[in-house]
């Protein structure tokens, strides 16, 4: 799915990057959104000599991270997209982003995690680098890092039914196995050929990784929309119901009128029954 997304948004044309004029404060918290910058902090210079399905292999051996930090990967994605539009997952943004969500994720949701030292050896990354992505990332979904069991398992049914190449099974939500590993994404224990070499005693995960040069600056408005995944609607900000059309108007002024009309069918119904029944008394 993701080097779907990759290929996708990689077709969307960077703009160039425009300078700011008078003195820039240096300060690594900001989030940068103004249209006039092109680039976040969680682009390479060039696109990394790894792929994204051996990159997460090598993650998963390296740091034992779960599976349910693996999938929830997916809706941190779109809940940045959601929030910055102008971010774009392509091939310079995505490696980095996946191994800073895997590491919030495994802190959030794991009892045992790696430290970022051993995140940062195994994503190529330094590591005074990787703490910048780390807190760029929490500002950047504000500090949501769960999500409920309903939407993991939209995300996994969805990732299922588009890539599995056989039969698959979702568990009883009640089951504490939530995920099945019937899907075409196989995160097995075993490296892949251009993610690392087979370990010795102690595995070295900086051996056979591509350094991503950081970046410094942030996006602009991308010409074309990118493609998410899934969107959460619980998460995002309520939208105003859109205007009634001309129909919707027409109609409801007829049907106005003829309930008016209805109304006043039985004012005078009621007036006749009563003149009658005085006309009764009198006689």
């Amino acid at each position: 799915m993701m080097e779907r997304l990759m290929a996708i948004n990689d077709q969307i044309p960077l703009s160039p990057y425009v300078p700011p004029c008078g003195p820039v404060e240096d300060d690594a918290d900001d989030i940068a959104t103004t249209p006039s910058e092109s680039l976040t902090r969680f682009h390479s210079r060039t696109p990394p000599g790894i792929s994204i399905l051996d990159y997460l292999r090598r993650i998963v051996r390296f740091t034992k991270a779960e599976r349910s930090c693996l999938l929830i990967t997916l809706h941190y994605i779109d809940q940045v997209v959601a929030r910055m539009p102008i971010f774009v997952l392509s091939s310079l943004t995505c490696h980095r982003f996946v191994i800073a969500a895997i590491a919030v994720s495994s802190k959030c949701l794991c009892d045992t995690f790696s430290s970022n030292s051993m995140y940062a050896k195994v994503g190529g990354i330094p590591v005074g680098e990787f703490n910048v992505l780390e807190r760029e990332l929490l500002r950047m979904i504000d500090w949501r890092l769960t999500s409920t069991r309903e939407v993991l398992q939209e995300y996994y049914v969805s990732l299922v039914r588009t890539y599995s190449k056989g039969t698959y099974y979702i568990s009883d939500p009640l089951s504490s196995s939530g995920i099945s590993s019937d899907s075409d994404m196989d995160y097995d224990a075993t490296p892949s050929p251009s993610a690392s070499p087979p370990p010795a005693a102690h595995p070295d995960p900086h051996a056979h990784v591509a350094q991503f040069g950081g970046s410094t600056g942030s996006p602009s408005a991308a010409r074309r929309e990118p493609s998410a995944i899934l969107i959460d609607p619980a998460t995002l900000p309520q939208e105003a119901p859109p205007p009634p059309t001309v129909e919707q108007n027409m109609a409801f002024a007829a049907f106005q009128q003829e309930q008016q009309e209805q109304q006043q069918q039985q004012q005078q119904q009621q007036q006749q029954r009563s003149g009658a029944a005085a006309d009764m008394d009198t006689s």
